[in-house]
């Protein structure tokens, strides 16, 4: 009878141990392009979920997770989309953080992701045309659309008497997108836009594009671009001129590197980026000065609960195959169910494990609504004396 114990326990342990896998998460990021400041903060905070779930052994009957990269250029969409195709039919990934830029993770969900079945989740596309894409329910971000944004900007400029605007912006999806919604916001509230126009990236010298925006004229100058490209392109011209004092920088310019580029040449001048406040934040933000690296660098938060999205919703649905765990992404992400954050990824995979429910609320606030997009926190930023400083969340 011992000998008949022994062994149903033994071949339970081994059909255990046999269900455990190496489970492969891709990220699609631009390690090089205008934004590549921001990529390896964003990289540190997908592997720290990442390491925290593996760790702990208890996602599906002790899987490890491999993180897997690959660079989406943020501006490229055929290398964004060769990358992605090689994350999901030569690696074998079963989900992909990203993309990072607006028109690459467009072009990489509907010529990849989609005919393949893998999940996508954004940390940092914001374009509201993602909103609405035929996504096949494959698409989700832990960042707030765009519409949101140019709300936010302008209320925010309105509330410092900023009347009148001019605004340039990046041109692709993204840059557009968030102009457009900002000047309908701006207008709405009263503003006036005194030019919207585009600015290409990748250009020594923005001065004739500076010409044009000084001469619409405005109070301040809207840079709806990219800190590592053509956004600082402008903002120097517009210094060197005299043409504009005053700045408002949206989402895909604050960052560490508007700081060393322009330091005190910017005072006076504020933005805004999606990220929350509260209790998830700060422990993110001890945990990834723990790990080395800056919790507070744009979408590195965001990038977090991507990863940890992810593996919660595989657990939940018991499979590490995207087109099984998409369906619990909605279920994870919302009430109802015990609330977990950063740190708590062991819990909550133990509550999942058991049959119950979570309530993933993580570094930047998770709250997905129908769309599959977050309902956005905004940070908002000031600069003086060569430095950026919180001045509140709304």
């Amino acid at each position: 009878m011992k000998k008949l114990l022994l062994a149903t326990a033994m071949g339970a342990l081994m059909a255990g141990a046999a269900s455990a896998e190496d489970i492969k998460l891709g990220m699609s990021l631009g390690f090089t392009g205008p934004l590549e400041s921001l990529a390896p903060g964003m990289r540190s905070g997908a592997e720290l979920a990442i390491k925290e779930v593996s760790d702990s052994k208890l996602l599906l009957d002790g899987s490890t997770v491999v993180p897997v990269q690959g660079d989406s250029t943020c501006i490229d969409a055929a290398a964004a989309t060769a990358t992605v195709e090689r994350l999901i039919t030569a690696e074998g990934v079963k989900g992909i953080v990203g993309g990072m830029c607006s028109g690459e993770a467009i072009a990489s969900l509907q010529n990849v992701a989609v005919p393949n079945g893998v999940v996508m989740i954004s940390p940092s596309a914001t374009s509201p045309a993602l909103s609405t894409i035929e996504d096949n329910g494959l698409f989700f971000r832990t960042s707030p659309s765009d519409a949101r944004q140019g709300e936010v900007m302008a209320e925010i400029m309105m509330e410092k008497g900023i009347k009148n605007a001019a605004v340039t912006y990046t041109n692709n999806d993204y840059g557009k997108g968030l102009a457009d919604a900002f000047a309908a916001a701006f207008t709405a509230k009263g503003g006036t836009v005194t030019v919207n126009s585009g600015h290409d990236d990748g250009k020594a010298d923005y001065s004739a594009e500076v010409a044009a925006l000084a001469a619409a004229g405005g109070d301040a100058l809207v840079v709806a671009g990219y800190v590592d490209q053509g956004g600082s392109g402008v903002v120097r011209a517009a210094l060197d001129t005299g043409a504009f004092d005053t700045f408002v920088f949206p989402d895909g310019m604050v960052g560490q590197a508007l700081i060393d580029n322009f330091g005190s040449e910017i005072d006076g001048s504020f933005g805004q980026n999606p990220a929350a406040e509260g209790q998830g934040r700060e422990k993110f933000l001890e945990m990834a000065k723990a790990a080395g690296f800056d919790g507070s660098s744009a979408y590195s938060a965001e990038s977090y609960d991507a990863a940890a999205l992810m593996l919660l919703s595989m657990a939940a649905a018991k499979s590490s195959d995207p087109k099984v765990w998409k369906d619990k992404v909605m279920d994870v992400a919302n009430e109802p169910g015990e609330k977990i954050l950063p740190g708590e990824l062991a819990k909550g995979l133990e509550i999942l494990n058991g049959g119950g429910d979570i309530d993933y609320v993580g570094a930047s606030s998770i709250e997905m609504v129908g769309n599959g997009e977050t309902a956005g926190v905004y940070r908002e930023v000031a600069f003086e004396n060569g430095e950026m400083t919180v001045v509140g969340y709304r």
